[in-house]
C-alpha cells in the first residue's frame, strides 16, 4: 500500500473520483477480503479443472494409441490359430515325402504322385512366406530357449555342449512372434 503523502496529485484525484463514484453502493457489493479469498479459491479450482482436462486428454490419446496397436496386432496375427493347425498338415506332408524310398521315387507309376506331393509342399511354403510365416533355423545353432525346445540331450564330442544336433520337429515364427518352437536334440559333453 502507498501512503497518501507519497501519491502524486493525479493519483489522489483518481482515488477521490473512485471513492466518490462508490458512494451509495451497498457494502455487500463492494470488494471485500472475503470476495478476494473466494476469487483466489475459484482461480485455484479453475486451474485444477484445467489440469484434469489435460490429464483426461492425455489418457484418451493413450487409450486411442493402445487401441490402434491392438487392432494392428489383431490384423497381423489373426491367422495364428489357423497357421498352427496348418503346420501339422505341412509336417505330415514332409513325413510322407521322406517315407518314400529312393527306388520307389524312380518308379514310373509313382513319379506323378511324388511330384504332386512335392508341388503341394512348395505351395504350402509359398503361402507361409506370403503370410510372414518363416521356419526357425535350428541345426548347428546354439540352443535358444526363445525359439527352441530341447527334447533330448545327446552325448557328443564333435560339437560344443548346447549345440543343436538334430531337429525333431521344425519351428516357425509368424512375423516377429513365435508360432511353434523347434523341438530339438542338444549336444552334451560325453560322460
Amino acid at each position: 500500500m502507498t501512503d497518501d503523502k507519497k501519491q502524486s496529485p493525479e493519483d489522489q484525484t483518481v482515488d477521490a473520483a473512485v471513492a466518490e463514484e462508490l458512494k451509495g453502493v451497498p457494502e455487500d457489493m463492494l470488494d471485500s477480503k472475503d470476495d478476494n479469498e473466494e476469487l483466489a479459491q475459484l482461480r485455484e479450482e479453475l486451474a485444477g479443472a484445467k489440469q484434469e482436462v489435460l490429464y483426461a486428454r492425455a489418457e484418451t490419446q493413450n487409450v486411442r494409441r493402445r487401441l490402434e496397436k491392438d487392432v494392428a496386432d489383431t490384423r497381423a496375427y489373426a491367422a495364428t490359430g489357423f497357421a498352427r493347425d496348418i503346420l501339422s498338415v505341412s509336417d505330415n506332408l514332409a513325413r510322407a515325402l521322406t517315407a518314400i524310398p529312393a527306388d520307389m521315387r524312380e518308379d514310373e507309376k509313382l513319379k506323378g504322385l511324388v511330384a504332386g506331393i512335392e508341388a503341394t509342399g512348395r505351395e504350402i511354403d509359398k503361402v507361409f512366406t506370403s503370410h510372414g510365416i518363416t521356419r526357425i533355423a535350428a541345426m548347428g545353432m546354439p540352443l535358444d530357449p526363445n525359439q527352441h525346445q530341447a527334447m533330448i540331450e545327446v552325448p557328443s564330442a564333435d560339437v560344443e555342449a548346447g549345440t543343436i544336433v538334430q531337429e525333431l520337429q521344425a519351428g516357425y515364427m509368424i512375423k516377429d512372434r513365435l508360432l511353434r518352437p523347434a523341438m530339438v536334440a542338444v549336444a552334451k559333453k560325453p560322460d
